[in-house]
């Protein structure tokens, strides 16, 4: 598995989960906070597709994945 397809994996989780945590009509609704996490993770998605750096992709590479698209 290359660095950038696990990126997009975390990610995705990412948002679904804090999705299912912060909308009021969610059956594991805690906290309209956690749309704030949601758009965390979507601006970061945002910057890194503009500059082309990520710090997860980074902090894989460093762990041994292979670098990819």
């Amino acid at each position: 598995m290359t660095t950038w397809r696990l990126v997009r994996i975390v990610a995705g989780s990412f948002i679904l989960l804090s999705l299912l945590l912060g909308v009021p009509g969610s059956p594991l609704f805690v906290s309209p906070w956690w749309l704030a996490f949601t758009a965390f993770v979507g601006l970061n998605l945002l910057q890194s597709g503009f500059s082309g750096w990520c710090l997860m992709e980074r902090l894989l590479r460093r762990i041994g994945l292979k670098q990819g698209d």
